[in-house]
């Protein structure tokens, strides 16, 4: 990357520590970095949304739609999560080159299994053999986006609809009381109040989607897991300009680091939101707080 990294094998001390730790492999490794906090900022809210949905399913007058909100939360819930991301990922992305499958190649006369093999015409393919390489990349982090929030979800949907039954069932009746339909009562009174009771739960939701990031290398995802794993490894002079040991410990010690500092921040903000949320609330938060002041 630098003219003085030009030969390393010249390169000693601090010098060759700067050069190895600037070729383009750790720069993948760093923006690695980035990949997971974007998946974080794009999977919390979308997990969200599915578990809002998952909840009010649940408590549908609906029927149908009451026992499939329920078995969306059971389902997911009682899958183990590795199993669901090896699971689900081959099989939506099988279902989705079938569907296109049919459509773009319908003269198609070969069956589409043959023995353990899926195979369907080239057009099919998702994403396309000849496509760039950030398509590939996009396309298999959309699907890890995907999986991540059906199976967190779950999981919210089952808080949420906790906190929903947790709010005191005199304050929805003082306002259908005064007039409000169901449909007012719900937005402008429990879901406002539902969240106070939701948080803990979310929060601990939270962390555990941190600590699940790691499961992206199921996915096909280059992640942080699996660069500190290919740059940890030992390394000969016959494969690379800068041989060495196993290095291994100091590449996932940066990730124990990386991933305290961030559950540590994540705390801190958490608990001032919740600071934040319990204020004038009828909550043991809220009565503390009173007394405090």
């Amino acid at each position: 990357m630098f003219e003085a990294c030009a030969d390393p094998s010249t390169l000693e001390g601090f010098g060759w520590l700067w050069c190895y730790l600037t070729t383009g492999k750790h720069l993948a490794f760093y923006t690695a970095f980035g990949t997971v906090l974007l998946l974080l900022a794009i999977t919390a809210p979308t997990a969200l949304a599915f578990g809002f949905g998952g909840a009010m399913a649940a408590r549908a007058r609906f029927a149908p739609l009451r026992w499939f909100g329920k078995g969306y939360i059971a389902i997911v819930r009682g899958v183990p999560d590795i199993a669901f991301f090896l699971f689900f990922v081959i099989a939506l992305d099988q279902a989705i080159e079938y569907l296109r499958h049919l459509w773009k190649c319908p003269d198609w006369d070969q069956p589409i299994r043959q023995g353990s093999d899926f195979l369907v015409c080239q057009a099919a393919k998702m994403p396309l053999g000849n496509s760039p390489q950030w398509v590939h990349e996009t396309y298999g982090f959309a699907l890890a986006v995907l999986t991540f929030a059906i199976v967190f979800g779950a999981f919210a949907a089952n808080v949420l609809f906790g906190a929903m039954r947790a709010v005191p069932r005199a304050q929805l009746e003082t306002a259908e009381s005064y007039g409000m339909s169901p449909r007012q009562t719900f937005w402008r009174i429990l879901v406002p109040q539902m969240w106070v009771y939701a948080l803990p739960g979310l929060s601990n939701l939270w962390m555990v989607l941190i600590k699940s990031t790691p499961l992206l290398f199921l996915l096909g995802v280059e992640d942080i897991v699996y660069w500190a794993r290919e740059l940890g490894a030992a390394k000969t002079p016959r494969f690379t300009d800068y041989p060495h040991g196993d290095w291994r410990v100091w590449y996932f010690l940066a990730l124990l680091v990386f991933y305290l500092v961030f559950t540590r921040v994540s705390e801190i903000v958490l608990g001032r939101l919740m600071n934040r949320l319990t204020r004038g609330q009828a909550t043991m938060g809220g009565e503390a707080q009173r007394k405090a002041a």
